[in-house]
């Protein structure tokens, strides 16, 4: 027998891995567990059981988080929060530090209790999960150390409620409690029902590394106690990893409560692979993508699009691999797939196949399934069309659906028909045809030739209705900070009423709206007076409408090509446009000094000049803002790339009519966006006047629309609109908590003044929080060398 011969027939013999100090933790502790709370453990309450879904022996019984459990944690991280933040950087660097240490000393106990909780095999949380926890309490603990340094005019935001999922239940406590008590938050956090009991060890290494008390709460509970943290008044930022709908639920219910929100949700993630790719590296990466985990993950690369030419053999091959797959005890060092979670979620994923695979050719990995326990065989299931039920819903466990692309247009299109956008990886040796599809994608993730790639330094998150905000990476910290500066409450600005004698000067003037480039009468075929604070009738502007608001959004799309153009072509034409305001600068004033009370704190000329400077502001950034090249521990890179997030539909302040416009337009058309500005309610005749400047400045149809009208109406259908992808709010009208509630429908990313106000003429106004709302970040992680 030849060595090769012995190789092929060799089987793997059991290596199983020793519970006994995990379980013998639990035995110490009564089996029973209550919540974590100002630094010290809850009697145990009234609960239900923690299962390990391999046999379905009960674990331990875990307290049911009440309000009151709620209360107590939420008052004890606010008590906290003050006295944490003040601490310098530095000393929240070792705490950081320290519990980094602990994780690492104790990583066995904790990679046993995570698979005897979760399913998962040992081999992934042993040397996956545990490693990449302790990373990111190392990594956070030097963001601590650099915060009062590198970011000298942020803040922690307060007390932060974090909900969290079971697929990894300590990496997202890591992903979530690390920068947030780095930047000088607390923590209120909620574990998994089905997974709690490392974030229970967690606390105990809290309490070890003398964390002080209250700066890390953990209440246990279902999904009852979620909606508690994440809708209580004490809570100053939400933090939330989970489904779609629950996602959209939280957004729903978080209206209006003036929270700060992240939501890490669902996907539906594409796994393209084209015909030059080395075929058995796509394979290895593809059981990586779709069965680690038994496939519960977040980013699982669960929709595999093969060219077309290699499909046939490109199955073949992973067929085979698919049949030497080892199922069953997860504490086993050589089991490939280990157990579904829990019985809800084994019969889901059996429900999803059995009521839609028909749609598609179905195989089942030829493996020995266990007797007992949640076990799902590795299942394929190719010829599915790219509308198919299996193709769009998230299944979250170990099924892959297939289907194949022509050219690499085909393939880009295929992988972006989804609602979800969270991450994608594409298989080529062919670096041009990489670095072309790779933006083309929409995904805020994308990894060549290789997949699931995760690191502290590099963001994590998703778009459309994967999510909103980054976990990782400096971006990330931008969600557990807020600007220092104060802003101030917002009163109404009132229109000028109707004089008792209406001066009427010179001839009838009547503005349109501007849409696609062109000036168009408002549909509703209704118009509006202006009237000067002298009592003149100044004009007339169009009321706009829910169809003008469809227009406009439509032409916004027509011109996505937008965002492909240069920073210097748009810095270019944003000059351009300043030269061209600056030429009518007389006039401007002139309409501004007219329209507005003579209390305006500003004259005409300031506010014009304030404009031109705007513009050479955002001119000046549109080649500038640049990404990053993060230092992840591979051999590779991973690209930040800032990208445009879309259409934004702005509703402009009402106090500085010009430059509040141009505050809003300017940064996101630099960063390539394209927008739907509903000018200044009382004051609307300087964005009129606007449109010939637009006109003469070579800006393309379609870039910039313009609507007129009330602000609560058309910010209502521009929230509603399932093609806009942010609204931002500037109005002095109070409509911030309608536009959260209505931007739920797709969560839209939304930033609004949750009636404060800006200084449009000072720092306030202007400068780098307005081009992080204009841009998402893309990560590209490129492997690299033999």
């Amino acid at each position: 027998m030849t060595v090769k011969e012995i190789f092929d027939t060799m089987e793997y013999g059991p290596a199983p891995e020793s519970a006994s100090e995990a379980l013998a933790w639990l035995v110490d502790r009564g089996d029973s567990f209550g919540h974590f709370i100002n630094g010290a453990f809850t009697k145990p309450g009234k609960g239900f059981p923690s299962k390990n879904p391999a046999n379905g022996e009960t674990l331990a019984i875990i307290s049911q988080g009440t309000q009151g459990d709620v209360d107590a944690a939420v008052k004890a991280a606010r008590a906290a929060q003050g006295p944490w933040a003040k601490t310098s950087g530095h000393a929240r660097a070792k705490y950081l530090y320290a519990i980094a240490r602990l994780v690492q000393k104790h990583s066995r106990l904790f990679a046993v209790l995570e698979t005897l909780d979760n399913g998962k095999p040992i081999r992934e949380s042993r040397d996956i999960d545990i490693p990449l926890v302790a990373r990111h309490f190392y990594y956070h603990a030097g963001m601590a150390q650099l915060m009062e340094a590198e970011l000298p005019d942020a803040e922690a935001i307060g007390v932060c409620g974090q909900v969290i999922p079971w697929n990894f239940p300590l990496l997202m406590l890591a992903w979530k409690i690390a920068p947030a008590i780095a930047m000088g938050n607390t923590v209120v956090l909620k574990p998994a029902e089905y997974t709690s009991l490392t974030a229970l060890l967690f606390a105990e290494i809290c309490q070890e590394a003398g964390l002080p008390h209250g700066v890390v709460n953990i209440v246990t509970g279902d999904g009852a106690t979620g909606e508690a943290i994440v809708t209580h008044e004490g809570i100053d930022k939400v933090a939330f990893t989970g489904s779609t709908a629950v996602g959209r639920k939280i957004r729903a219910a978080t209206a209006g409560q003036n929270k700060v929100l992240t939501l890490e949700l669902g996907g539906k993630s594409p796994y393209i692979v084209f015909d030059d790719a080395d075929i058995d590296s796509a394979i290895e990466g593809l059981v990586d993508a779709i069965w680690f985990n038994q496939g519960q993950v977040c980013c699982a690369g669960s929709r595999l699009l093969v060219h077309e030419g290699i499909a046939e053999d490109f199955y073949a091959r992973l067929r085979a691999r698919m049949a030497s797959l080892r199922i069953g005890d997860p504490l086993d060092k050589c089991i490939d797939v280990g157990a579904i979670v829990d019985p809800v979620q084994l019969a889901t994923i059996k429900r999803l196949v059995a009521g839609h695979g028909n749609e598609g050719t179905v195989y089942q990995a030829p493996c020995a399934m266990p007797a007992e326990g949640c076990f799902y065989p590795p299942t394929l299931i190719t010829d599915l069309h790219t509308s198919s039920v299996l193709m769009q819903e998230e299944i979250f466990g170990p099924v892959l659906c297939a289907t194949t692309f022509r050219t690499p247009d085909e393939a880009v299109q295929i992988a972006n028909n989804t609602r979800y956008g969270l991450a994608a990886t594409l298989w080529t040796e062919n670096v041009n045809l990489a670095l072309d599809v790779a933006p083309k994608l929409v995904a805020g993730v994308v990894w060549v030739n290789a997949t699931n790639l995760f690191d502290a330094a590099a963001g994590f998150g998703g778009v459309r209705e994967s999510g909103m905000g980054r976990e990782g990476g400096w971006e990330g910290l931008s969600a557990y900070t807020k600007p220092k500066s104060k802003l101030k409450k917002l009163s109404p600005v009132e229109t000028i009423p109707e004089p008792s004698t209406v001066k009427v000067d010179g001839l009838d003037r009547t503005a349109k709206l501007y849409v696609g480039g062109k000036q168009a009468r408002p549909d509703s075929g209704y118009s509006k007076p202006v009237y000067s604070h002298k009592g003149a009738l100044i004009g007339h502007v169009g009321v706009g409408s829910r169809k003008d608001i469809r227009n406009a959004v439509e032409a916004a799309h027509s011109a996505s090509k937008w965002g492909k153009t240069t920073g210097h072509l748009r810095a270019q034409i944003l000059y351009y446009i300043a030269e061209n305001l600056s030429t009518r600068a007389e006039e401007f004033a002139k309409t501004l000094d007219a329209m507005q009370p003579k209390s305006a704190k500003h004259s005409g000329k300031e506010e014009v000049e304030a404009t031109i400077s705007r513009l050479f502001t955002y001119a000046a950034w549109a080649d500038k803002y640049d990404g990053l090249a993060h230092g992840v521990p591979i051999r590779g890179v991973a690209l930040a790339m800032k990208e445009p997030v879309g259409v934004i539909g702005a509703l402009c302040a009402d106090e500085a009519p010009l430059l509040g416009l141009i505050s809003a337009m300017a940064p996101a058309i630099a960063m390539g966006n394209t927008c739907v500005l509903v000018a200044s309610q009382p004051f609307p005749l300087a964005a009129t006047d606007f449109y010939q400047v637009l006109d003469t400045s070579d800006v393309p149809a379609g870039v910039v629309n313009i609507i007129t009208g009330e602000h609560s109406g058309l910010g209502a259908t521009l929230a509603d609109h399932m093609d806009v992808d942010a609204i931002w709010n500037f109005s002095s009208t109070d409509i911030s908590g309608d536009l959260e509630h209505r931007s739920a429908g797709n969560l839209k990313r939304t930033w609004l003044n949750q009636g404060h106000a800006r200084d449009w003429y000072g720092p306030q106004g202007e400068g780098r929080e307005f081009l992080m709302q204009a841009t998402e970040v893309k990560n590209i992680w490129i492997p690299y060398g033999e």
